[in-house]
């Protein structure tokens, strides 16, 4: 089971969580999603609540509708979507980042900064 918080609409939480599968390509580019059923049961959410999640990644030009056969990773999906969470992080999330950072005395030499997680 999933934990959601309260700070965003669950559909867009789950958005952005299939998004960021998408920025580590799962699905690859050109593959289809899991279908809404696979989805709501592995998320514990209710299928209508799935397919908002997916209408808003279709809505965002990161999937397309194929009728009858499911949602599909659309070209270049990881891309545009890696240059909006680009955009938004450096005008939303880095700012708070950064003052938070000069309050406590830290620079650049303080951080670890490597390619593993």
């Amino acid at each position: 089971m999933t934990d959601w918080n309260n700070q965003s609409p669950i559909y867009l939480q789950l958005a952005d969580r299939l998004g960021q599968a998408l920025l580590d390509g799962i699905p690859p580019e050109g593959e289809a999603m899991p279908s809404v059923r696979v989805l709501a049961a592995e998320y514990g959410l209710n299928p209508l609540t799935v397919n908002r999640a997916l209408q808003s990644m279709v809505d965002a030009g990161l999937l397309e509708s194929r009728r009858g056969l499911g949602m599909f990773v659309l070209p270049n999906a990881s891309e545009r979507l890696r240059a909006t969470e680009r955009e938004r992080f450096l005008s939303s999330e880095w700012p708070l980042l950064a003052a938070k950072l000069r309050r406590l005395g830290l620079g650049p030499s303080d951080l670890q900064w490597t390619d593993k997680e």
